[in-house]
């Protein structure tokens, strides 16, 4: 799978925010939580259902969209 393949953005799910592969867990939120210093480990405690790749996916997509 495309690393952004994993960002989905459906109208009626979070407002139409980039969500990570449907699930209520938007970009914005990974890459606010990376950004206020918190780790990949610790995300991916808080959200199980999360993998390695969605963060990576959600990294390159707001890096993509802010350059």
């Amino acid at each position: 799978m495309n690393m952004l393949e994993r960002i989905t953005i459906i109208p009626d799910l979070c407002n139409g925010e980039p969500t990570i592969r449907g699930m209520r867990v938007t970009v914005k939120a990974i890459v606010e939580y990376i950004a206020a210093g918190e780790t990949k480990e610790s995300l991916l405690k808080a959200y199980p259902h999360l993998s390695d790749n969605d963060i990576n996916a959600a990294v390159e997509y707001a890096s993509g969209h802010l350059l």
